[in-house]
């Protein structure tokens, strides 16, 4: 401890955290309930810590300081002095070296170990546990456009998972963002269409502390200690290499939007790690119950929840965000969003983080796409949230799976879903790209599983298959899980191309997960977060080429034909001077659908039409082909489908569990 170091006193700086001066770098910490907070450094190779520092000033609840002669490459760490109290709320343990919740940079992965959750009165030190937060210095932001341009596509992937078996990678880049940026992972995003992918979180994080138990680890990443840097497994070049990727990305035409988890961290519950927030302030930053400011607030499932509706909380995430922006990030989605807009007193839409997004001028341009759920009380609001923000289509996954399963009187909810769910979105004045499409994403089954599993197999998760959805409007076509007969490989193959066609072909924005593509397999697992190993990372080897290639022609399609993904909900009546309704539904003879036919009906069509132009999206559930009458044409016009989704074998028929679109084309001029 006996280093040369001194730390001066400061004004108040304008930015959290570390920050280079011209005169070295300055410290700002939150803390409101702590009563010092000292600065710990290290050496070069961040194995000893050489100094503890008391920040010398205090305005307000920012505990601040300068320390001369500090350049980038800095190792540093961070202890609170302050009541043990836990009945109360606080949690102050100076044996506990914390992680600066505004550092950029740390020098190694974290990992769980008992002794970061210890009380004070054993101390044990953890500073040979927690990593080394590195002070960097400032890199210029990355020019944005002025508002983000709604997605075609979305792809979501998890970097790891996505990279580690694909043979065309260096195996020296797989499992890191720097894979991503190889040419063969561009050129599949480009052959798919896709304009934006959606990284899974790459924040750095910690495992839960059941899990290294069981010889697991997290491999989702749904569990960060702070909001600004990066993991260093996924980056070891620390922030230069999502700037990269960004770029990269840019240039080929696609967005990055990351998947940012602001609800809870991995400190668990009261048994867990004291690493960074709960040390620094922990009855500020986490919700408490107003009766008991000792017990946390559960809303995440996670063991507590973030109070963002308080101020240094709020700018905290904030700031978060500003900075990821000035990486490149075209925006983000938030994970369990209810917490977004919680306070003591339930969800408001009008809640103060949603205020402060939608006025910050570079933010309010930003994607902002909402998982609208959490566990707490009234958590799942679907369609609550406040415009420009996008949400998780919940209802879309749930309805297009009971319909294609077979549920009774599903027809109608599925035709609310391909029309781009105005039952959820049109009261808020927002379109149909306020809803996100999905089938499947990282969280459930994949789209193979989906139609190979009637039940959920979570063994391999330690858990006694406890854990997971438990109805997930799955079906297995006859045989629980993998198999080798052709009629149940046939029948699930068909019905996989029927719902990835269902969602290409429905308003609002389709996303993808990776390798759903491909039929990718979890075997039955639908909680694959604690799966980081060869068995659960995308099979490229395994990747059916013919799947690929009908994802890509879908993805064509919807970019080629304007009806298919419009922007505004049907009304059923004339729009832009045509003489047609804008949305037609069809019975299979190709006349209208009266309101009564919806009970029970498996076959179906919708006509979508403006002047110049019309598309028929046709639809047969049935396990036989069905006859499907076209209706007529406009003038010197013609009928001709351009997709189906399994073979047809004639133009009036529509194979069974299968989609079809068809164009209305000029007719061939007589010769004279």
């Amino acid at each position: 401890m006996g280093a040369p170091w001194r730390i001066a006193p400061s004004a108040l700086p304008e930015r959290m955290g570390a920050n280079i001066t011209p005169d070295g770098v300055a410290f700002a910490v939150f803390s409101r309930n702590g009563d010092s907070v000292q600065l710990c450094l290290f050496d070069d190779d961040g194995e000893h810590e050489i100094a503890r520092l008391p920040l010398p000033c205090r305005s307000g609840d920012i505990h601040h300081g300068l320390l001369p002669g500090a350049k980038p490459g800095l190792r540093y760490g961070l202890r609170v002095e302050g009541p043990w109290q836990p009945e109360r709320g606080y949690r102050f343990d100076a044996t506990k070296l914390l992680v600066d919740p505004y550092a950029t940079l740390i020098d190694r992965p974290f990992r769980w170990d008992p002794a970061l959750a210890a009380p004070p009165s054993t101390g044990i030190d953890t500073a040979a546990l927690v990593p080394r937060c590195v002070v960097v210095g400032t890199e210029p932001a990355q020019v944005r456009p002025g508002r983000e341009q709604a997605p075609a596509f979305i792809y979501e992937l998890g970097v790891k998972s996505f990279t580690m078996r694909q043979p065309a990678i260096p195996r020296p880049l797989r499992g890191t963002l720097a894979a991503l940026t190889a040419e063969p992972v561009l050129a599949h995003l480009q052959r798919l269409g896709v304009s934006h992918v959606e990284l899974m979180p790459v924040a750095a994080w910690m495992d839960e502390r059941h899990l290294p138990p069981l010889g697991l680890s997290n491999a989702w990443g749904y569990n960060p200690v702070n909001f600004f840097a990066l993991d260093p497994r996924l980056a070891p070049g620390g922030e230069a290499d999502l700037r990269k990727l960004c770029a990269a990305y840019a240039q080929a035409g696609i967005g990055i939007i990351l998947d940012i988890v602001l609800n809870h961290t991995a400190e668990s519950d009261e048994h867990g790690a004291t690493i960074c927030l709960r040390g620094l302030d922990n009855a500020v930053y986490y919700r408490h119950a107003t009766d008991d400011p000792g017990r946390l607030i559960n809303d995440t499932g996670c063991g507590h929840t973030l109070a963002l509706d308080r101020a240094p909380v709020l700018r905290m995430a904030t700031d978060a965000l500003r900075h990821w922006r000035a990486c490149g990030v075209a925006g983000f989605r938030f994970d369990l969003g209810t917490v977004m807009g919680r306070s003591d007193t339930g969800f408001s839409a009008e809640a103060p983080l949603f205020a402060a997004l939608l006025q910050d001028p570079d933010l309010a341009n930003a994607l902002l796409i909402a998982e609208p759920w959490d566990i707490g009380p009234g958590g799942y609001r679907l369609g609550e949230f406040p415009a420009p923000f996008a949400e998780w289509n919940g209802r879309y996954r749930d309805d297009v799976r009971r319909f294609w399963r077979g549920d009774a009187g599903a027809a109608g909810a599925l035709a609310t879903r391909l029309s781009g769910s105005a039952d959820l979105f049109a009261s808020r004045h927002r379109g149909p790209n306020a809803g996100i499409n999905f089938i499947a994403a990282h969280d459930g089954f994949t789209l193979a599983d989906l139609v190979a599993y009637a039940g959920k197999h979570n063994e391999a998760n330690g858990e006694g298959n406890r854990d997971g959805d438990n109805d997930s409007h799955s079906w297995n076509n006859g045989i629980e899980g993998a198999s080798d007969d052709v009629a149940v490989k046939a029948a699930r193959d068909s019905d996989i191309r029927a719902l990835l066609a269902t969602l290409f072909l429905s308003r609002g924005i389709p996303m993808l997960a990776a390798g759903d593509e491909f039929g990718r397999t979890q075997f039955g697992n639908n909680n694959a977060y604690a799966q980081d190993n060869d068995r659960f990372w995308l099979d490229w080897a395994e990747a059916d080429q013919e799947l690929i290639a009908l994802a890509a022609q879908l993805s064509a399609l919807r970019r080629d034909h304007p009806l298919i993904r419009g922007e505004h909900f049907l009304t059923g009546q004339p729009s832009n001077g045509s003489k047609r309704p804008d949305a037609t539904w069809l019975r299979a003879d190709g006349t209208p659908l009266a309101d009564a036919d919806w009970r029970g009906l498996d076959v179906f069509g919708l006509r979508l039409a403006r002047t110049g132009e019309a598309v028929l999206i046709a639809i047969n559930r049935r396990h036989e082909a069905a006859a499907f009458t076209l209706p007529g044409a406009s003038a010197s016009q013609a009928w001709r489908r351009i997709f189906c989704s399994s073979p047809a074998q004639a133009e009036t028929e529509l194979p069974s569990r299968s989609v079809s679109l068809f164009a209305e084309a000029a007719l061939p001029t007589p010769p004279p």
